[in-house]
This record gives structure tokens, sequence and C-alpha cells, in this order.
């Protein structure tokens, strides 16, 4: 087993669950078997409780795991399914380590940080590190671990320690650390400044750990004598030195790791068994899929009615999955997020400017989404959204929280049950079409939603249906504390809404669709956690496909692949044929072309 540690340096948030899914991704091109992990010096248990404004989005995992959003890095990159220990925390660590001494297994010796912390850290390294994340269940040749905050972080000494001793545990060839530093470029001088990254290169030697390859994260492209001066001043040689600058998309940055020699330097650091020379269209997917980012012409709108839109991450795998559903259909996202608060007529009355321009927003989108969250705030202006979709034909998703708002939309507005609301907003309202399952709220709210993998069943004909393949059932991912009350469902369905999704039970009702309306779905589940640049999930690509105008062209597959329209751009029959090609078992992770590579038919802009 390899191990590959990513610290930052001088701030956080620069990108390192990137760059450590970056490398994950070159080094599983090259036919070593990859896993992650990611650790996260915060006392909580997971990130179960965390708002969205304090830590961005909470991933849930196939196991149920809530974690880190970088996690969701991981799985998308390298195309592998990680599971709930993958996500190290100190409240998980030291809730091991009191466990472990309440039973008496240190046998009356003090527990302290050293050695007892530290050990349980690497102990778990090396456990996590050998379980299989491929269907093949293939044992990992490279575990990537990424220490979340900067070096220096007071609550994340214990694991420095603890990697300080890992490298000494485990042989040289087996252990590296890369270095992620900003590089400053102030606007006023225009030069890059070094300083930064050599005080964060000290630190961590000081800690005990040398970098063996420093990543550059800058504003614009440093020149070489930038990266001789890093490398004398932080005593590596200058092809240990890399820059990562802004580039268009995250799509860009395994290619640009990789045309600066990261291959060759971990092959030889590692003495990692790869084969040379590498195949001629290595990496192909990757550079396919970027190019497409960088030249497609075509737009489509959404508008995201949610409650934490301040702050982006918060909707982090909705933004990814909307992004793989427009370049699977040959369409630039433009993706603007409208607080739900915004669209209620409280705002149209004490900020009548912000109101106006809300609604602008909305109805000028091709569709509109509405994703998951909690709590009253924000509540009517995504129920006024619904609405104005139902009524106006305008294509519509909804999840988790959207399913919900949608149910109570529909009830009060074509089944006259003014007062119906969830138990979450009005516990004693007289229609409580929305309720809470005791069975997992045991007075707590950490991990006590109905979370992970649960198998969702077909019922009838759908537009969902068809944009799955047709298939009996669905495994997607939930994180929800309310559900549709199966009291009501039969009236609902009476009045024209159907439940086409259930779980096993056929109790919960998982997706709703309405009839005669060119896209209106809702899902119960959260379909983005699995989506993938390649194979982007059915229920946003659905939309995306409505927002553009064809969706009714993809499912009636009437596809002709010899057709192109005049602009050059692909027709609506050339559409269904690259949508099937390229939602058919592709993986951006694989090493080696098809024999025929997709076509795509994209202009660069005109100059």
């Amino acid at each position: 087993m390899k191990y590959i540690l990513v610290t930052g340096g001088v701030i956080s948030g620069i990108g390192k669950g990137v760059i450590a899914s970056s490398i994950g991704t070159i080094l599983k091109h090259c036919g070593l078997h990859v896993t992650s992990i990611k650790i996260d010096p915060y006392i909580n248990i997971d990130a179960g409780t965390f708002s969205p404004f304090e830590h961005g989005e909470v991933f849930v995992l196939d196991d149920g795991g809530e974690v880190d959003l970088d996690l969701g890095n991981y799985e998308r990159f390298l195309d592998v399914t990680l599971h709930r220990d993958n996500n190290i925390t100190t409240g998980k660590i030291y809730q091991q380590v009191i466990e472990c001494e309440r039973k008496g297994d240190y046998l009356g010796k003090t527990v302290q940080v050293v050695p007892h912390i530290t050990d349980a850290i690497q102990d778990w390294v090396e456990n996590v590190a050998k379980i299989p994340v491929t269907e093949d269940a293939t044992e990992p040749d490279v575990c990537i671990i990424e220490l979340g905050g900067t070096i220096g972080d007071i609550e994340g000494m214990p694991f420095v320690e603890a990697f300080r001793q890992f490298q000494f545990r485990v042989s040289h060839d087996s252990f590296c650390c890369v270095h992620v530093s900003l590089v400053p470029q102030p606007k006023s001088t225009g030069e890059s400044k070094t300083k930064p990254t050599q005080a964060s290169v000290k630190e961590l030697r000081g800690s005990g750990l040398s970098p063996d390859l420093i990543v550059c994260r800058s504003e614009m492209p440093i020149v070489e004598e930038v990266k001789q001066k890093i490398s004398n001043f932080c005593h590596v040689k200058p092809d240990q030195v890399i820059c990562i600058h802004d580039c268009t998309s995250t799509f860009r940055v395994p290619l640009m790791m990789e045309e600066q020699g990261v291959i060759e330097f971990f092959s030889e650091r590692l003495k990692l068994a790869i084969g040379t020379p590498r195949p001629k269209r290595f990496m192909w997917k990757w550079r396919d899929l970027a190019d497409r980012h960088d030249n497609v012409r075509k737009v489509v709108e959404i508008a995201l009615v949610g409650k934490y839109t301040q702050l982006e991450d918060a909707y982090a795998s909705v933004t990814k999955s909307l992004q793989h559903a427009a370049l699977c259909i040959n369409r630039r996202l433009i993706l603007s997020y409208i607080d739900a608060t915004s669209l209620e007529e409280a705002t149209k009355v004490d900020n009548p400017v912000k109101y106006h321009q809300a609604w602008q927003i909305l109805c000028r989108s091709g569709g509109v989404i509405v994703p998951g969250g909690f709590g009253k705030r924000g509540m009517e202006g995504k129920i006024a959204a619904i609405t104005w979709c139902r009524t106006t034909n305008k294509p519509y998703l909804g999840i988790c929280l959207g399913l919900q708002a949608a149910v109570i939309e529909f009830t009060r507005n074509i089944m006259n049950w003014k007062e119906a609301n969830t138990t979450e907003i009005d516990p004693s309202t007289a229609y409580p079409v929305v309720i809470d399952m005791p069975e997992h709220n045991p007075g707590q709210l950490g991990g006590t939603m109905r979370l992970g993998k649960r198998k969702t069943i077909f019922h009838g004909d759908s537009t969902l249906k068809k944009l799955y393949g047709n298939v009996e059932s669905v495994d997607e991912r939930h994180r929800h504390r309310y559900e549709v009350n199966p009291e009501f469902v039969e009236q609902i369905e009476k009045a024209g809404l159907q439940f086409v999704g259930r779980d096993e039970t056929g109790n919960r009702m998982e997706i709703i669709e309405l009839p005669n309306h060119p896209y209106f779905v809702a899902t119960q589940y959260h379909p983005e956690y699995i989506s993938r640049p390649l194979k982007p999930s059915p229920p946003y690509l659905g939309l995306v496909l409505a927002a553009a105008g064809k969706l009714q062209t993809y499912l009636n597959n009437t596809m002709s692949s010899n057709t192109t329209s005049e602009d050059g751009e692909n027709s609506d029959e050339e559409l269904a044929g690259i949508l099937r090609r390229n939602m058919s078992n592709m993986s951006l992770s694989g090493a080696s072309a098809p024999a025929t590579p997709l076509q795509f038919n994209v202009k660069s802009p005109q100059s």
C-alpha cells in the first residue's frame, strides 16, 4: 500500500480536495486502484449537524455516512463508492479512544494524545486504506489522504504528529507528502509572492514532515524564476514545484498536473508499477470533457430556489449534477440562485425591488429546481415558485423538501386544502400531508434521519422511469426526516398528482410526477449524490433536457446519427444518440479508450 498525504498552507479553501482528487484520477488512469480519506480536525462526530452556512453541503454516502463535501469530489473524480470511515474527524478518534479507555483496553495506563490518539489515527488510516471501493472488490494500491485545514492549526496538530510517526511506520517508498500552498499575486505589483509558501513549508518541516511535492495555487501561471526560488528556499528540486493556476473548470486540473510530470514523480518516488509508454490517447475522456466545457456555445438557464443561496457550496452536488447534465447535451449551464424568501409576499412589501428582481430571474429561466433543506424560512417562497412552474408549464425538479413543498402546493391549490402543511412547520395543521418519521428521530439530531442508499420501485409508466432506462427500480441515496403522509396518498392521486415511485413497503412515497406537464418531477431521495461527469443523474438530465426543449426528442428515441443542423450544432436526433452513448457505462477513470470514441460536433467560439 502506498500513501500520499495532501496538506495545505497559508489559507484553507485553496483546492486541496480537487488536487487530491486529481492525483487519484491520474493514478487511476495509470491502471492503479485508488482510495481516498478525508481528515477533518473538528470535534464533531460527522458533518450531519452542520449548518450549510458553516461548512457547505453535507454529502451522504451509500452506507448513510454524513461526510464532508470533499468526499463528493473523490467519488465523482475517481468513480468509486466510499464509506463513512473514509471521513475521519477528531470527534470520531476521541470517541473511539474514550470507549477503549472505558472498557479497560489500555490496562490502566494514562491515556494521552501521544501515543494513544496518534496510534488510533494511524491504525484507522491503515485499516480503511485496505477497504475496496470499486465493484470488483479489489484492494486499493494507493490511498490519498487529505488533511483538512492548514498546517499550524492547533486542532490539526495530533494528525500532523500521527503522520510524522506514520512515515516511519511504513517504508520510505510507501509514503510521500504533497503540500498545497497559496502563491498570492497582488494586483498592485503583479509579482508572485513566495514568502507565505516558505513560511508554511517551514511550519510543516518544524512538525517533522517534509514536502516531496509543492503545488502552488495562484491566480495566474507562475514563471520559472518563481519556481526556482521556491525550490531553493523550500529544499525541493525545481521539478517538484508545480503550479495550478485558476482555470476554466476543475476538469482541467488533472490535465495540468499530468503535463507537469506528476506521473513520473510518483512513479519514481513511490516505486509504482506504472507501465510506459502511456497510451496515445491517455486521459482522452478528461480532455474531451474539458474541451466541451470550454467550447460549448448554446446555454440553458436554470433557477435554483433555496434557503442557503449565500454560499454556493451549500448546493455543491446539485450544481455539479446540473453541470454534468448540461455538458451531456452540449449546453453551457447558467445557474441563478434565488433566495426563496425573496419570492414571498412579505418581501414585496418590505423590499419590492428585491421581490421583482427575484421573480424576473425565475420567469426568464428555462427550468426551476427546489433542492433539499430544513426549517420554515423560505417555505412559502418555494411553494410560490412551484405554483408558477405548475401553472405555466415550466420544467420543475424538486429534491427532498422540493417534493414535500410540491405536495403541499398541490393540495392547497388544486384540492383546496388551504391549511395543508408539513408538521415540521405546523404540528397542528388540519391537513398534515407531510409528517415526521418518529422511528428515525429518537430525541437527537445527529445520524437519526433516513440515510443512505435505499430502493425505489416504479409504479406504472412515467417520464422518470424512461429516463432511468425503463428499469423496474433504482437505488438512490436519502437524507430526510419528513415524508408524505400515506393516509392522504389515495386522495391526492385521485386529484391528479401521481406517486410513481415508492419504497419496498409501498408506504413511503419516493417520486411524484404531474401528468400533462412538460416536466414536473420531484424525488424524496437525493439523486445528485451519485451523478458523474459522463453519467449524469437522470432526474437532473430530464430537467436540463426539458429546459432546453429536447426532452421529448430524447424520450421518443428518434435518432439519426448522420444528421447535423445547418449551423453545425447537433440536431435533435443526433442529440439523442449522443446522450445514449454518453450514458452507456462510460467512466472517467478508464485507462484506455474504446474502439469508437464519442463524437461531439462542437465548434470553438468565434474570435
